[in-house]
């Protein structure tokens, strides 16, 4: 059983496009490794980035916070690396076959912590509309009590392509304000709190959906 595992996954390597390698085809059920009954297997190179962009967060907050405008050179460096280097740990999972169900759940997290990082920032500074970065730290902070929620009930809640495509509208335009390019953060930002919500429904729709495939016919 072990030796035909390593043999798919030598061959997925193999099959590895351009296209799939950067993550834009996804086609195929999900890496069996990430799925909430594997075990955690956080010793992996992916995770290994993942840590080193989970202790870069910090250190943009306290420079962005601790300079005069919120729109210093050196913090939005560190945020742009830190967004950009969420391609890394995917390519290196592809590359490598090291997917584990810690890393599907470490990579999300990184990804909406530096969300909120950077428009606690930008919150701080006025850099962008507060109550437009008061709905997307909402939507956040909801996905990750229903993501918990999810976990304990078994649930895969699987990103889905308006949640993947959110993401860097909202990240460009956290990166656009803190270089100060104010009207071009401001129009990525709706753009990106649109499709948030959006992906919102989609996720409550298919939680709902398994919940109900999950419980008992009544009698």
């Amino acid at each position: 059983m072990a030796q035909s595992s390593v043999a798919e996954q030598a061959a997925e390597r193999a099959r590895l496009t351009f296209r799939r390698l950067v993550g834009l085809d996804r086609s195929g059920p999900p890496p069996p490794q990430t799925l909430h009954d594997q075990p955690w297997n956080i010793a992996t190179i992916p995770n290994a980035i993942g840590f080193v962009r989970l202790a870069l967060i910090p250190v943009f907050l306290v420079l962005a916070l601790s300079s005069d405008s919120g729109t210093d050179a050196l913090p939005a460096v560190i945020f742009a690396v830190i967004a950009w280097s969420d391609y890394a740990d995917g390519i290196a999972a592809r590359v490598t076959g090291q997917y584990s169900r810690f890393g599907a759940l470490l990579d999300p997290f990184v990804d909406r912590l530096l969300v909120v990082s950077g428009l606690v920032v930008c919150w701080y500074f006025e850099l962008l509309p507060r109550w437009a970065i008061a709905l997307v730290v909402l939507r956040e902070l909801f996905l990750l009590v229903v993501g918990l929620l999810a976990e304990r009930r078994g649930l895969e809640l699987r990103i889905n392509w308006p949640g993947r495509l959110a993401v860097w509208p909202t990240m460009s335009a956290i990166f656009f304000a803190l270089v100060g390019l104010a009207t071009l953060a401001e129009v990525l930002l709706y753009i990106g709190l649109a499709l948030a919500w959006y992906a919102v429904v989609l996720y409550l729709r298919d939680g709902l959906n398994q919940l109900r495939a999950s419980s008992p016919a009544p009698r």
